[in-house]
């Protein structure tokens, strides 16, 4: 019977790519950290695009406690944008997150939202990803497809499901924000294929 040679402390199992190297050269070997480079912001934006992603749009809204010029004090400002971070985080208890530009318009809103809606969009809401997406524009303006729900939450229709969150923690990520959320409520809306972002466009699981 073959028994495998004991592993050696230090070295790893597995062959580690060196993103600086050529195609194929490995850094097996190389342990020590100090001869570690430093990852290449284009080569990860790059291997990141190749993760498909499914589409979700974040709404939310919050009182007016800013200056009169951004509209009376203490009305509710309400504000969404199409996230591709969407995950599960826990089922026992049930906890999602999502992540925002803390420099997106968006953000003035959803960092003082007590509560959020996380729509699945379906595969045929490629307009209401591009819409969401758009700085400068009002989405809800722009995209009619939508009601009013709890909490005054703005809430998007045709979708696949989503989900009613209360923001449990809000966590600081190098140029991105983390939003932890509970599910309160959920619903599933239509059969179909989610809406996927995969190397830098809109597409589905089928052609992904």
């Amino acid at each position: 019977m073959h028994h495998p040679a004991p592993l050696r402390a230090g070295h790893p199992t597995l062959p580690i790519r060196d993103n600086h190297a050529g195609a194929g050269v490995t850094t097996a070997g190389r342990d020590r950290v100090d001869q570690l480079r430093p990852v290449d912001p284009d080569l990860f934006d790059t291997l990141r695009q190749r993760q498909a992603s499914t589409v979700t749009v974040v709404t939310a809204v919050a009182r007016n406690t800013r200056p009169a010029c951004l509209g009376d004090l203490g009305t509710p400002l309400r504000a969404g944008f199409t996230a591709t971070t969407f995950t599960t985080v826990s089922l026992h208890p049930p906890l999602v997150s999502f992540c925002h530009d803390p420099a997106a318009p968006s953000a003035p809103v959803l960092d003082r939202a007590e509560h959020v809606a996380v729509h699945l969009l379906a595969a045929n809401q490629t307009e209401a990803a591009t819409i969401f997406a758009t700085r400068g524009v009002d989405p809800f303006a722009g995209y009619p497809y939508w009601e009013p729900g709890p909490f005054g939450l703005p809430l998007l229709t045709g979708v696949l499901g989503r989900l009613l969150c209360r923001v449990v923690h809000r966590i600081p990520a190098g140029d991105h924000a983390v939003v932890i959320a509970e599910p309160l409520a959920l619903s599933t809306g239509i059969d179909g294929d989610p809406l996927l972002h995969h190397h830098g466009s809109y597409t589905t699981a089928a052609s992904a």
